[in-house]
């Protein structure tokens, strides 16, 4: 994820990087806080992508939805995967998680 923030800022993106391991409430609440209108995940595990899940979930129980657009990728993490979160991007690398992000933000 590191190479993700570190293109995305290139790109003219602020980026606020929470590391890893971070629960869905701290990235809804840092999202909230700094009224981020997109969120990226990254999973390195199978055992992670349910975090991504119960974090889109969080972001609609508070009405954030609509505001935060949400990015997805990771090793494991698939298309399919995105797809059936609901998440608005999915980027097989970060490379192309940057050309999403724009497309995202251009919405």
């Amino acid at each position: 994820m590191k190479l993700v923030a570190l293109m995305l800022s290139a790109a003219g993106f602020e980026v606020v990087d929470l590391g890893s391991d971070v629960s869905p409430e701290r990235f809804v609440e840092n999202a909230d806080e700094a009224g981020a209108h997109l969120l990226c995940m990254s999973a390195m595990l199978t055992t992670t992508m349910p975090v991504m899940q119960r974090t889109l979930r969080l972001l609609e129980e508070r009405d954030m939805r609509e505001r935060v657009r949400v990015l997805v990728g990771g090793a494991p993490v698939t298309q399919s995967f995105a797809d059936s979160l609901g998440a608005d991007g999915w980027a097989i690398d970060a490379s192309r998680a940057v050309s999403v992000a724009v497309e995202l933000a251009d919405q």
